[in-house]
Order: C-alpha cells, then sequence, then structure tokens
C-alpha cells in the first residue's frame, strides 16, 4: 500500500472516530441533565476566563479542567449505562460503580473549583 493509501485510510478513521465521539456526546445530551448543567458552568467558566486578565497558563488550565469535567460526566454515563444493561437488578456492587463515577465527575469538578480559587485569591 502506498504512502498515500495509507494517509486515505487513516484519514478516514479519524473522520468515524469524531463521528462516533459525536454521537456519543449527543446521545449523552439528550439524556443526561447533568451534562447539559456541567456543559453551561463551563461555558460561563470559559466566557469569565476570556474576560478576566488571566495569563496564557491560567486560562489553559481553566479550560481544560472544564473539558476534563465533562469528560468525566461522559464515563460517568457510560459506566452508569453498562451497569444498567449487565446489572439491571439491584446490587451493592453495581452502585459502588456507579457511585465511584459519580466521585470521579465530582472531584473534576472541585480541581476545576481549586484552580479558580488559586487563580482569584492568588
Amino acid at each position: 500500500m502506498s504512502w498515500l493509501g495509507s494517509l486515505g485510510s487513516e484519514i478516514a478513521r479519524f473522520r468515524n472516530t469524531c463521528k462516533w465521539s459525536w454521537q456519543g456526546f449527543t446521545a449523552a445530551w439528550r439524556s443526561e441533565k447533568s451534562l447539559r448543567q456541567w456543559t453551561l458552568v463551563n461555558v460561563l467558566s470559559a466566557a469569565l476566563a476570556f474576560v478576566l486578565d488571566l495569563d496564557a497558563g491560567e486560562r489553559a488550565l481553566v479550560l481544560a479542567l472544564g473539558l476534563i469535567v465533562l469528560a468525566a460526566e461522559l464515563a460517568n454515563t457510560a459506566i452508569e449505562e453498562i451497569v444498567d444493561l449487565v446489572m439491571p437488578e439491584r446490587d451493592p456492587r453495581a452502585a459502588k460503580a456507579k457511585d465511584c463515577g459519580s466521585a470521579a465527575v465530582a472531584l473534576s469538578a472541585l480541581a476545576g473549583g481549586v484552580a479558580w480559587l488559586v487563580i482569584l485569591l492568588g
């Protein structure tokens, strides 16, 4: 296979990856109020990061942590969906898995809050 053919297959692979990622985000957006809420918080946080006189590193940190919160929320949604599919009956292990996913979202949001506090108070 020529390098051009290889490049074409990599572009197609990347296009499919983008398509599947967008499908996952939109599916979660439709079903998960918490994703919509965190997205709103993220948009407000990003707007504030551009309005305030922050240096590039501070702005990058706030923006990156906001995206990490959204990623954690999507991972939590995936965990909840799989747990509900595999174990529809109540089970302490299922509850633990869901609670751990929720804790991951909370910790990532806390990291964003800590960053804002340090930036604003520092």
